[in-house]
């Protein structure tokens, strides 16, 4: 299996620095592109979030679905994004990869130890018709082998996790069910070589309503109506506490 994923960006402060992917984006306000009224009439494309609008960087996809182009402007501050993703014969509307370097240093770069690296991938595909648990299943199963295929396990390895996301016209009982009470995390060499874990999501934006496992964080870009079932702490707000330990 081949795929083709972000390289590495660096960003450094006094203690630990941390990669946020090629483009070294970040979920900071102020990193946010300014709105440009001249984008449309230069063929950019800009979407609408939250009441604002923002113009998508020449780097993030469009997906020609309103629903996928607006779920791009939340995810593009931590993810790289790839739109039409093939893996194992699957293929994904969104694919997006967040990456994060940590190390703690000793007065000097020179002097850095406790290398740490997480990733999170992010798989996202729409279906017309009703999701199944098979489909989940089948989801998770992919999961498992692009996990072995993946992850390059040694000691500097602390974390991957992989969410599935499912874009459906609506959310059965039984899929409602067995979403909220999955898990699926993996230690590697008894830990020794961090761990792994599978997520999964159903979205049902026509009738404004989603399930997700429990950290399935990136599940919250989908929601794009105001209530929001999925309000808790997220990706970042778990791996910013850890760094800060």
């Amino acid at each position: 299996m081949s795929a083709e994923k972000g390289g590495d960006g660096r960003v450094t402060d006094a203690d630990e620095s941390r990669t946020d992917g090629e483009s070294g984006r970040t979920a900071d306000a102020d990193d946010a592109p300014a709105t440009d009224t001249d984008a449309e009439a230069d063929g950019r494309q800009v979407v609408e979030v939250d009441g604002r609008e923002y113009e998508l960087p020449e780097d993030v996809p469009e997906w020609d679905d309103e629903y996928l182009d607006r779920v791009g402007a939340n995810l593009m501050f931590n993810f790289d994004l790839e739109r039409d993703f093939r893996v194992d014969g699957e293929t994904f509307d969104l694919y997006g990869e967040l990456r994060m370097d940590s190390h703690k240093q000793f007065l000097t770069s020179a002097l850095s130890y406790g290398h740490q690296k997480e990733r999170h991938h992010l798989f996202a595909r729409r279906i017309a018709g009703s999701v199944t648990v098979r489909d989940l299943e089948r989801l998770a199963d992919l999961g498992h082998d692009v996990a072995d295929d993946w992850i390059d396990a040694n000691e500097e390895h602390y974390g991957t996790e992989f969410t599935f996301v499912v874009v459906a016209p609506d959310i059965p009982d039984e899929v409602r069910s067995f979403v909220a009470g999955f898990q699926d995390r993996n230690l590697i060499k008894y830990g020794y070589y961090g761990h792994y874990e599978l997520n999964l999501a159903v979205v049902a934006p026509d009738v404004e309503d989603v399930v997700a496992s429990r950290n399935a964080d990136p599940a919250r870009a989908f929601v794009l109506w105001d209530e929001d079932p999925l309000d808790r702490p997220g990706l970042l707000g778990r791996l910013l506490r850890r760094l800060k330990r």
